[in-house]
């Protein structure tokens, strides 16, 4: 076997992981931005709620 087909499985035997890496990472980053959206979403409302409860109660927002 000659050097150039030596460094040519070497490089191919990297597909799979990096395949998987990058799944990985794409997985990761929507999971983590979902979470996010849900907090902000979660804040928002949490935010409404306290004002529609000052008000309620009389009080200056």
């Amino acid at each position: 076997m000659g050097f150039f087909e030596v460094v040519l499985d070497a490089l191919i035997s990297l597909i799979p992981p990096a395949l998987v890496g990058v799944l990985f990472w794409v997985m990761m980053r929507s999971i983590l931005r979902a979470d996010q959206k849900e907090r902000d979403t979660y804040s928002e409302i949490e935010a409404e709620e306290r004002a529609k409860r000052a008000n309620a109660l009389g009080e200056q927002p």
